[in-house]
């Protein structure tokens, strides 16, 4: 019987309709009493985390639980954490870098109706989670509608529907069918070398900037007055971005000259950008952007703020983007 813990941090799986509408207010104990049945399959302990709607989980939070999954490892064959689905992509794509080296299943799972809802998915939900840790899935990932997807590839794509998330530009990890758990080991079977490592040092000084025609580029130099240590620009396509008229080049050229890291991805849900391919993309190259490539916005924006938590050198920063820590970016051998 594998030995499980359970966090919890609020979100809509642990809510209760009040007069101010759903509010995480569910304990563990409670959450649990729910799927209590897991009882019968795992050794479960569980530990009360947070108590929040997942918008107001930021940098401090991720390191509050980062933390806990960290001090709690050894003793435990796999840790779920339940968590609001609304920034459970960035949660757990940071989770992602800071525990460098996971080499036990950490898995994210929430859900679209509250657990004590007669229609919830949050309970199949749950075993799907559970069952990640049972197939010993390494790594951190997100457990959804008979889902198991890769932490940093996992996207939010719908309000209401159950299929809340997709595996972007990744296969799946694992998928429950009435066969029972289908692992996908090309993918899930993810090798771990040397001693699990905490890195959870961030900065928030990070700014994702989405372009739409006619961006004005004025807000470059605002971003640099506000002290911004990084930016993260979706692009059109394969890395659009326009020149004339308003000349966003010159501003991101002017960032990059003032130490500022710019990390440049695609708009674009799937497949990847590409600088090479037309003018303007081999224009951003020269300004010295850093390619995000195939990277989800929720994992180049977590990546940033990671990267610049550890380190300020441009160099050093463009070499973890070059580098694939957890499965978050595709990195073709030349």
């Amino acid at each position: 019987m594998k030995k499980v813990l359970l966090l919890t941090t609020g979100g809509t799986i642990a809510s209760i309709n009040g007069d101010r509408g759903l509010q995480p207010e569910m304990d563990s104990a409670m959450l649990l009493d729910y799927a209590s049945e897991l009882r019968k399959y795992y050794d479960i302990d569980t530990k009360d985390l947070l108590n929040l709607d997942s918008s107001n989980i930021q940098a401090e939070e991720w390191q509050t639980i980062a933390q806990a999954v960290y001090k709690n490892l050894d003793k435990y064959d796999g840790i779920v954490i339940t968590h609001g689905t609304d920034t459970m992509a960035y949660t757990a794509s940071m989770l992602s870098y800071m525990l460098y080296n996971l080499n036990k299943p950490v898995v994210l799972t929430g859900s679209q109706l509250p657990i004590d809802h007669l229609l919830t998915d949050a309970k199949n939900n749950l075993y799907t989670a559970f069952s990640a840790v049972e197939a010993n899935i390494m790594g951190v990932s997100v457990a959804f509608n008979h889902k198991i997807i890769n932490g940093c590839r996992a996207v939010k794509v719908r309000t209401l529907g159950f299929e809340a998330f997709e595996s972007v530009n990744a296969e799946y990890l694992g998928e429950t069918t009435a066969m029972g758990l289908r692992v996908n080991h090309d993918n899930a079977d993810r090798e771990r070398s040397g001693k699990v490592e905490l890195y959870d040092k961030v900065s928030t000084k990070v700014f994702l900037l989405k372009l739409v025609p006619g961006t004005d580029p004025q807000i470059l130099e605002m971003l640099k007055g506000l002290g911004y240590r990084g930016v993260v620009v979706e692009t059109f396509g394969l890395g659009g971005m326009h020149f004339i008229r308003r000349n966003l080049l010159e501003g991101i050229k002017e960032l990059v000259s003032e130490g500022i890291s710019v990390v440049a991805c695609s708009q674009c849900l799937y497949e990847t950008s590409d600088f090479s391919i037309y003018e303007v993309g081999k224009k951003l190259l020269d300004c010295g952007i850093i390619t995000a490539r195939d990277m989800t916005s929720e994992a180049a924006v977590t990546k940033l703020m990671w990267a610049l938590g550890q380190t300020d050198d441009l160099l050093e920063i463009k070499n973890i983007f070059n580098t694939n820590f957890a499965g978050e970016v595709t990195i073709l051998e030349v």
